[in-house]
C-alpha cells in the first residue's frame, strides 16, 4: 500500500516537472519579446491606474547657416522685429510775397463840375478824390450879388463844403437842401452830380 502511494507521488512529479520543462521556453520567449519601457498590465479594479509613460522628445537643435550669427538672432522672431520710426519732413511753409521797391503810383485827383447857373448867379464845384473815395469838396463860384445872396451862399457852402461836410460824408450828390437856399442848393448838386461822373 505505501509502494503505491509512493509510485503516485513520484508518477505526479514527474508529470508536473515535464509540463514545467516544457512550457518554460515558450514562458522565457515571451518575456524576451516583451518590450523593456513597457509598464506591467494591472487587470482592472486591482490597484492603481496605470498611466503610460511620457517618452522624451530629443530636442532639436538648430544649426545657423552663418556661423557668425549669434543665436540671439537666430531666435529672433521676423515678424516681431520692430522697424525704426520714420520721421517725416515738416511741411514746407509757402514763401512771403515778394514787396516791390516801386512806389504805388499817387491816386489822389482833383475833378471839376461845370458852371450852372440860376436867378442868383453862377455856382461851380470842385471835387479831390483818393481813388475812388471823395476826400473834399470846394465850391468854386457862388452867388455873391447881393448880401442876401452872399449869406445864402455862405450856408450852402458851410454845410456841403469841405473835408468834414455833406458831400464827404455822404459820398455822393444826395444832399440835404438848406432852407431858404433852394435855388443855389439845386445848382450846387447839378455841378457835383456832373463831377461825380466825369470821374467814373
Amino acid at each position: 500500500m505505501r509502494r503505491a502511494l509512493l509510485a503516485i507521488t513520484g508518477l505526479a512529479a514527474g508529470t508536473t516537472a515535464l509540463v514545467v520543462l516544457k512550457g518554460a521556453p515558450d514562458t522565457m520567449v515571451a518575456a524576451r519579446d516583451l518590450p523593456v519601457d513597457r509598464p506591467p498590465v494591472v487587470p482592472s479594479g486591482t490597484g492603481p491606474t496605470a498611466t503610460p509613460p511620457v517618452t522624451p522628445t530629443p530636442s532639436r537643435t538648430r544649426k545657423s547657416p552663418n556661423p557668425s550669427r549669434t543665436t540671439a538672432e537666430d531666435s529672433a522672431d521676423p515678424r516681431t522685429t520692430t522697424r525704426p520710426p520714420t520721421t517725416r519732413a515738416a511741411p514746407r511753409t509757402p514763401d512771403a510775397p515778394r514787396t516791390t521797391s516801386a512806389a504805388p503810383k499817387p491816386t489822389r485827383r482833383t475833378v471839376t463840375g461845370p458852371v450852372v447857373e440860376n436867378e442868383y448867379g453862377n455856382v461851380q464845384v470842385r471835387i479831390t478824390l483818393d481813388g475812388r473815395r471823395i476826400v473834399d469838396a470846394t465850391a468854386l463860384e457862388l452867388p455873391r450879388e447881393t448880401a442876401q445872396s452872399d449869406r445864402r451862399s455862405s450856408e450852402v457852402d458851410g454845410r456841403y463844403s469841405g473835408t468834414s461836410g455833406q458831400v464827404v460824408q455822404r459820398q455822393s450828390a444826395e444832399v440835404d437842401t438848406v432852407s431858404g437856399a433852394t435855388a443855389t442848393s439845386g445848382s450846387y448838386r447839378q455841378s457835383l452830380q456832373a463831377a461825380l461822373d466825369r470821374a467814373r
